[in-house]
């Protein structure tokens, strides 16, 4: 056979490998269901109730403190160093202007390499009194169960706090902006806001991470959510929502499922200026990060330099 020909072979099969990952991608295999409806994920039994166990709830009594703020970290067992680096930065400061704000983790469950760490989870939760954990397994795809907990903890342990805000342990959070964002008068008795996803298109390609079947989600849109980078809502919406998850089936994408209950219950996202949340990182400008509430995918060495940077005793000048 010449090379020409072996050419030809070569270039035929891929163009009919194009051809097929074209038609995969493009031509459901499960019939699409054109006409959304949120009520379409909505048990009336609350059939989905979640059973894990709270193997560390944190040492804090809620019941006898009134927070004003608790922000959620998402985080894997192993991230030690992430969580001390939070600990020291901006989840250090546990008052703004007589304004109580905690700090705390979620993790679940690391197996074997939790056996590895220096450190381990419970001495950590007994040091810095910060860690809730269930007794599920900490992996990426259970990031959905780790948001059930995070809602779970706030409806049972934590109903007096006002505002609660999950978010993840590679985001930059401004504490302080936060706050006085928080304490403007104007906020609604049902408020969440965060990075807003609207018209957002279900995946159903090849690329597994944000692949999803039509068997868990038959819609082309997702609802209107806010991107599981940081999201704030007050504690009574926050209920709301946990009840919801008891009628509602875990999907892959939390706060995607966190939005289909939203719209479940007839809730909008709060739509906030764009230069609060920011889902991929930017470049430290330090008038920027005194003006931001959240940033995504910070380094814990940078979130120390950053820190340092805004706590500086002599203001830098902004316009």
């Amino acid at each position: 056979m010449s090379i020409i020909h072996l050419k030809r072979v070569f270039w035929t099969l891929s163009l009919i490998s194009a051809i097929l990952m074209i038609w995969y991608v493009a031509i459901p295999t499960h019939p699409v269901i054109e006409h959304i409806n949120w009520m379409y994920f909505y048990e009336y039994e609350p059939v989905y109730k979640q059973k894990f166990v709270f193997t560390l709830r944190e040492q804090i009594k809620c019941n006898e403190n009134n927070p004003f703020l608790v922000i959620l970290v998402a985080s894997r067992p192993a991230d030690v160093k992430v969580r001390q680096a939070i600990r020291i930065t901006w989840g250090s400061q546990k008052s703004w202007w007589g304004n109580q704000v905690w700090t705390l983790f979620l993790l679940g469950q690391g197996g074997e390499r939790e056996d590895g760490l220096a450190l381990s989870i419970k001495d950590e939760s007994i040091l810095y009194g910060d860690i809730i954990r269930q007794d599920f397994l900490d992996t990426y795809d259970n990031l959905t169960l780790k948001t059930i907990m995070a809602f779970r903890w706030v409806a049972e342990f934590c109903p007096n706090t006002k505002y609660i805000m999950k978010t993840d342990s590679d985001v930059f959070i401004n504490t302080g902006n936060l706050v006085k964002f928080l304490l403007k008068p104007n906020i609604s008795e049902n408020f969440i806001t965060g990075y807003p996803f609207i018209h957002s298109s279900s995946y159903r390609g090849l690329y597994k991470k944000i692949y999803i079947s039509y068997n868990d989600y038959p819609f082309n849109v997702y609802p209107p959510y806010c991107s599981g980078l940081g999201y704030i809502l007050n504690s009574r919406l926050a209920c709301r929502i946990h009840e919801t998850m008891h009628h509602v089936k875990p999907i892959k994408f939390e706060d995607v499922y966190v939005g289909i209950c939203l719209n479940i219950l007839g809730e909008s996202i709060s739509i906030p200026d764009a230069e609060l949340f920011f889902l991929y990182r930017i470049n430290f400008d330090i008038c920027k990060y005194k003006h931001l509430i959240a940033v995504h995918g910070i380094s814990s060495h940078e979130m120390i330099r950053y820190w340092q940077e805004i706590k500086q005793e002599t203001p830098v000048p902004c316009r």
